[in-house]
Parts: structure tokens; C-alpha cells; sequence
């Protein structure tokens, strides 16, 4: 994969997780269909803070950062789903800008060994990231339908 294909893949996960969830407003943040499930503005932040944490995990000497209660107590404290959208767009930008600047044997070299994606290329990450917002795109739209709402097809401009 080139940086070109890392950068469209990028675009076009964010394109996909915005349109899908588009549906939502900010009044909808507080929802979820029960405890202990993410609301709809945690999914967002979790989102946001997957990228983010991908790409420290990629490209610091120390790897990935696997204090997951740390990170749960940052999403939780996220509770308006426009400030997860922005953080959500924050981290696709940095992303793009993060991948742009690195060269390709950068983007080659092994992930530091270690429990997430241990010795796999750098550029893995760019799969992981799509494939976790689509996991969480899924469920927003499950949360919009319970909410009485139509999540528009991901895959088609409407």
C-alpha cells in the first residue's frame, strides 16, 4: 500500500463515519440503550481517540499506550457529541498529516514487538483504523435506529 492509498483509505473511513452518523444531533450525546454501553458522544470520542492512540502507538519508541482505564476515563469525560465530532475530524487530519509527512521505509519499518500488532509494518494501522470506525459507525447506526432515526447508506452520497 502507498501513502496515497493510506491517505484515501483515511478519507474515506472518516467520509463513511460521518455520513452514517450523520442523523445524530447533539441531543442525542447522552444516549445509550443501557448501562454500561457508550452513549453516543463516548462511541464518537472513542473513535477520535482510537485514531490518536494507533498513531502514537506506530511511531513512539515505547509503542502503545495499553493504560486502558486512562483512556476510558478520557472518553468518559467526552459528553457532547459535537465536541466528539470535532475531535473525531482533529484526529482524522493529523493522521493524514502524520502519514504524509513519514517516508516510506518509515511507514515500513516494524510496529515496536508487543501485544497490538507486534512486528507487523507501521502502515497495518491504516486497516485497524478503518476497520474500528466501521465497528463503531455499526453501532451508532443500531443507537440511531433505536432513537427513531435513518441512518443514511454510508456508501452512497444522498
Amino acid at each position: 500500500m502507498n501513502k496515497q492509498e493510506m491517505i484515501s483509505e483515511l478519507k474515506v473511513a472518516a467520509e463513511y463515519f460521518q455520513r452514517s452518523t450523520r442523523c445524530l444531533d447533539e441531543v442525542d450525546s447522552s444516549f445509550a440503550p443501557k448501562e454500561p454501553l457508550f452513549s453516543v458522544a463516548k462511541h464518537v470520542a472513542h473513535a477520535a481517540q482510537t485514531i490518536d492512540w494507533f498513531l502514537d502507538g506506530a511511531f513512539r519508541p515505547q509503542g502503545f499506550d495499553l493504560d486502558f482505564e486512562k483512556h476510558d476515563r478520557e472518553v468518559s469525560a467526552c459528553t457532547s457529541l459535537t465536541a466528539a465530532r470535532k475531535w473525531f475530524d482533529q484526529a482524522i487530519s493529523k493522521a493524514i498529516e502524520t502519514i504524509s509527512a513519514k517516508s516510506d521505509s518509515e511507514l515500513t519499518e516494524a510496529l515496536p514487538e508487543g501485544p497490538v500488532m507486534g512486528g507487523q509494518p507501521r502502515y497495518a494501522i491504516i486497516g485497524a483504523i478503518t476497520d474500528h470506525t466501521a465497528h463503531h459507525r455499526g453501532a451508532l447506526t443500531v443507537y440511531s435506529r433505536l432513537l427513531g432515526k435513518v441512518p443514511p447508506m454510508p456508501y452512497m452520497e444522498a
